[in-house]
């Protein structure tokens, strides 16, 4: 059990009267983990300072010192402040729950504990702190290759400036031997046409290991976004489904027992005083109408989590080396859910409205879903980004007088072509701008605020990897339209050229 309590983590569990878990304490060890407990939060701080635990289960009602006192504490110190925190409580007001997650707590557990339902909370926080430990560390691992990299970079540029100013020296000493001998004139020009082919050769390989970076930073970037977004969704999925799946039945035990209730009113409708007075006290009336519509709510709130965690899914989709029949529309709704938030009206501006003119005809296109969907992300992403740049050069009437917009138009243009128009009212951009766009590391951004790479990884997945084209058209205050054509199947390409 040792090896198995390794691998599922230690939990330490604080409860000045630890007795009363005992059968908690026995399920979690059962089940794979290594388990510590503390009689009070003194005692708990002390333990953690020597070892830390993967997760805290803590008691919120002890004496000295509270749940909340201890939780705060812990959060304060560098070393535990990472440590998942999970109250225990009988107090299920919103007040607690409030003060609680200001303490710095993930999640409340109240009494009378659940078996299942803490191994269900702790194994989730725990994954979640898994998945975010391992995303930190593919981080750290990017910037030491994204150093290494630019450690090369720098190396071979110095290589070609010594190249350079060695060609320079050369071509003063052959000047002053031209007036001298015609054959050291001809030996100057051999030198010099190598030295240009070298030269060339070296600024070729230096926009070649340009771009292999420009790839290998964002394939790193998001094939650790996509395991962290699909490893988010399947966790969420399987509560959502749980509760899900569950508010039927109570819907229909909720409606059985009102009906109880009004028999029991019809055929006795003069109860006894104690049952009067808990009837006024709980306003039974209104309990009865507002059940229905808490349930109808909490079905809506669960639907709307199942759409998001489907979104999630098919952005993060991975078709590993084969091109599979793809669902655009799929592919452009499920980019948008995830940018909503940025869509929204914030306080400074009102939201970027989103106007959809999808080809209802529009057939399933042969392509790299995931990779067609990092193209669409590029393109939104660039558009919401100019919008917000523009909007904060505006006034609010202005803003309300012209409000910004973005415009997604798919249609078939061809017997085998998809044509995706996105085009955004916003600013524009010059001639000079819109010719480096697609450039490695081109941005027109402030430092920080991007790499420069997204569009020419664009430019490769559609020109290079669908064989499709991509144009920017776009002027100064005329906006910018990005159209991206793809074939709706390859087949069809390989079959011509065979014919």
């Amino acid at each position: 059990m040792s090896d198995r309590s390794l691998e599922l983590g230690t939990i330490l569990i604080v409860d000045d009267m630890p007795t009363n878990l005992g059968s908690v304490v026995e399920f979690l060890s059962e089940s794979g983990f290594k388990i510590w407990v503390a009689r009070s939060g003194k005692s708990a701080l002390k333990k953690v300072e020597y070892s830390q635990p993967d997760l805290i289960l803590l008691d919120v009602l002890m004496p000295e010192m509270d749940g909340f006192e201890t939780c705060a504490q812990l959060k304060q110190n560098p070393v535990t402040r990472d440590i998942p925190v999970i109250f225990m409580t009988a107090l299920d007001d919103t007040e607690n729950k409030v003060k609680g997650f200001n303490a710095g707590a993930v999640d409340y557990i109240t009494k009378p504990i659940q078996h299942e339902e803490v191994l269900a909370r702790v194994k989730t926080h725990l994954s979640i702190r898994h998945l975010t430990q391992k995303l930190e560390a593919e981080i750290v691992e990017r910037d030491r290759a994204r150093a290494e990299l630019e450690c090369l970079a720098q190396e071979l540029e110095h290589r070609v400036e010594q190249r350079t100013q060695a060609l320079l020296e050369t071509n003063n000493r052959l000047s002053q031997e031209i007036n001298e001998r015609k054959q050291a004139q001809i030996a100057l020009q051999e030198s010099e046409n190598r030295e240009r082919q070298k030269a060339l050769q070296l600024e070729r390989s230096l926009l070649q290991l340009q771009q292999m970076q420009s790839q290998l930073i964002q394939i790193e970037k998001m094939s650790a976004l996509g395991q962290l977004v699909a490893g988010v969704a399947h966790e969420i999925n399987n509560p959502v489904n749980f509760i899900y799946g569950n508010l039927t039945y109570a819907h229909n035990y909720s409606q059985d027992l009102i009906e109880i209730i009004e028999l029991y009113q019809q055929y006795y409708p003069t109860p006894v005083p104690e049952i009067e007075e808990a009837i006024e006290s709980t306003e039974l009336s209104f309990l009865k109408e507002d059940l229905p519509k808490i349930l109808d709510s909490m079905q809506v709130g669960a639907e709307r989590i199942r759409e998001i965690v489907l979104s999630l899914r098919h952005f993060s989709r991975h078709e590993g080396f084969q091109m599979k029949p793809v669902n655009l529309h799929q592919g452009l709704d499920s980019t948008l859910m995830i940018l909503n938030n940025r869509l929204k009206a914030k306080p400074e501006h009102p939201e970027i409205q989103v106007i959809r003119e999808y080809d209802s005809h529009l057939p399933a296109v042969e392509c790299y879903g995931g990779e067609l969907n990092q193209v669409f992300m590029n393109i939104l992403a660039n558009a919401i980004d100019a919008l917000d740049e523009w909007n904060d050069r505006r006034s609010l009437p202005e803003m309300k007088a012209h409000p910004t917009q973005i415009v997604i138009r798919t249609e078939v243009t061809s017997k085998n072509q998809v044509t995706i128009r996105i085009s955004d009212n916003g600013p524009g951009m010059s001639e000079a701008v819109r010719g480096c766009i697609f450039n490695p590391f081109f941005t027109t951004k402030p430092p920080g605020k991007g790499t420069g790479i997204g569009l020419s990884i664009t430019w490769q997945i559609v020109v290079e990897k669908h064989k499709g084209n991509l144009r920017c058209i776009s002027s100064p205050n005329q906006g910018t339209i990005f159209e991206v054509e793809i074939p709706i199947s390859h087949q069809v390409g390989l079959l011509s050229l065979s014919a």
